[in-house]
């Protein structure tokens, strides 16, 4: 929603009438405040100010009611089938409902379409300076996931606790180029949270391991073609290939094929000529498709008629 986070979104009193009463953990930003979106958004990921939350929403859909039902359609979109968004904060209120799966399925829309995220959830303290009518002051947001300072690989995501939820963690990390997301809810203390969120990231480290072919063909390939301009359309593979393993098998085991099939003319350029099978135990693990780079033409009487000129001429 945001090109420019520079942008500046001016924080009103309805935000702060809104929150008063309620047990919201708030960032420190002040009623009338200009505040930048990259600020707003580190209130959010660090201390989950609530009013960050509420001036973002206002300014994304004009009120959180607006941004709460695009919430909701989002969600339904990522397949979150147990989850009901009433407020955009994660404050406690009737109806107001996820699960731990749907909250690792969002984590993973997050992580993957925005890994810009984790220039935020990786941050230990930031200092943020007000600009209010008093003047400009300097104060400090710090990271309630603590996952950040005890855990190696740790790259985010989110805590959260009410008194309804209590403490809860999306967690998130990367070791040996495997992202993992490990989520945890209803934990009775913020240790609690953190214990068992690692304990479930080493257990998906220790499972998982990654087969990355960046190149699947190492040489140029031909597939030969019947009644064409050519004899041989030249073959190419348009992206690498990636396997992740769960069952704790020896990956250097992996093997590939190239399999080519024969073409009758017209080939046309992009059209599948072969694929590149991999293969593990024997097993069929997956597969990439090989592309033809260039078009053949069918072979015309006129054409034949040149081509045996030209094989005479030789």
């Amino acid at each position: 929603a945001f090109s420019d986070l520079d942008h500046e979104i001016t924080l009103s009193e309805n935000i702060f009438y809104a929150l008063d009463g309620q047990d919201a953990t708030q960032a420190g930003f002040q009623p009338g405040e200009s505040v930048r979106v990259r600020d707003l958004v580190y209130g959010v990921m660090l201390p989950s100010g609530a009013e960050c939350c509420l001036a973002l929403a206002d300014e994304v859909s004009g009120s959180e009611e607006a941004f709460v039902e695009k919430m909701n359609q989002r969600s339904a979109g990522l397949g979150m089938t147990n989850t009901h968004f009433v407020n955009c904060n994660g404050l406690d209120t009737e109806g107001h409902l996820t699960t731990a799966r749907d909250i690792a399925l969002m984590s993973r829309e997050l992580i993957t379409k925005y890994p810009q995220i984790e220039d935020y959830s990786t941050i230990w303290m930031e200092n943020i300076t007000h600009t209010t009518a008093k003047g400009s002051s300097e104060f400090g947001l710090s990271n309630t996931n603590k996952l950040i300072r005890q855990y190696e690989y740790a790259t985010g995501l989110k805590t959260g606790s009410t008194s309804g939820a209590k403490f809860c963690l999306s967690a998130t990390a990367r070791k040996d180029g495997v992202n993992m997301i490990a989520v945890v809810m209803a934990e009775p203390d913020s240790k609690t949270r953190i214990k068992d969120a690692i304990a479930m990231l080493n257990y998906g480290f220790g499972k998982c391991s990654i087969y990355q072919d960046e190149k699947a063909l190492e040489k140029i390939v031909y597939a030969e073609v019947k009644h064409g301009m050519q004899e041989k359309a030249k073959g190419e593979t348009l992206e690498g290939f990636r396997y992740v393993d769960t069952s704790g098998s020896d990956l250097s085991a992996v093997e590939k094929e190239v399999q080519i099939q024969k073409q009758t003319a017209p080939v046309k350029k992009g059209d599948q000529i072969g694929e590149v099978i991999y293969r593990l135990n024997e097993k069929t693990i997956g597969s990439v498709p090989v592309y033809a780079t260039e078009g053949v033409g069918e072979l015309t009487f006129g054409g034949a008629f040149l081509k045996i000129l030209e094989e005479m001429m030789v």
